[in-house]
């Protein structure tokens, strides 16, 4: 577990831009369980391409016009419960963070590894991001 004082810069980039932090089981269950409409996973971490990247990504993706109808986001290594039960929902992909991954009516439809984040660059996130919202979003 990291330590909150180290943490919550990190977590606040995210919720200052409108993501829900989900905490336990059951609030992971509940934004990802069937949910009606498209829902925004970012699974969160203290690594540099989290910050490099993929938070600064996710949230410049959401000037697109299309969008999500829900943002939500666990913290690797802080929300460990949460952070366990979101990972089944992003199965057969292994566990990855940072990551992101896209709902439609409950189904994962899209996911964004690890080892792609490291690969990019915060434009080329946000412009892929915002491609997908326009072909699952709309």
């Amino acid at each position: 577990m990291y330590p909150p004082e180290l943490t919550a810069p990190m977590a606040a980039e995210l919720n200052q831009a409108g993501f829900t932090s989900l905490t336990s089981e059951a609030e992971v269950d509940e934004a990802l369980r069937h949910s009606e409409g498209t829902t925004l996973l970012v699974v969160n971490s203290v690594c540099g391409c989290a910050a490099r990247a993929a938070r600064p990504g996710v949230i410049g993706s959401l000037k697109a016009e299309a969008k999500p109808d829900r943002l939500v986001t666990v913290f690797a290594g802080v929300d460990t419960a949460a952070t366990k039960r979101a990972r089944e929902y992003l199965l057969p992909y292994p566990p990855s963070s940072p990551s992101v991954a896209l709902f439609k009516d409950g189904k994962l439809v899209h996911m964004i590894e690890r080892h792609h984040i490291e690969r990019a660059s915060e434009e080329m996130l946000a412009n892929h991001l915002a491609a997908t919202y326009q072909e699952f979003c709309t």
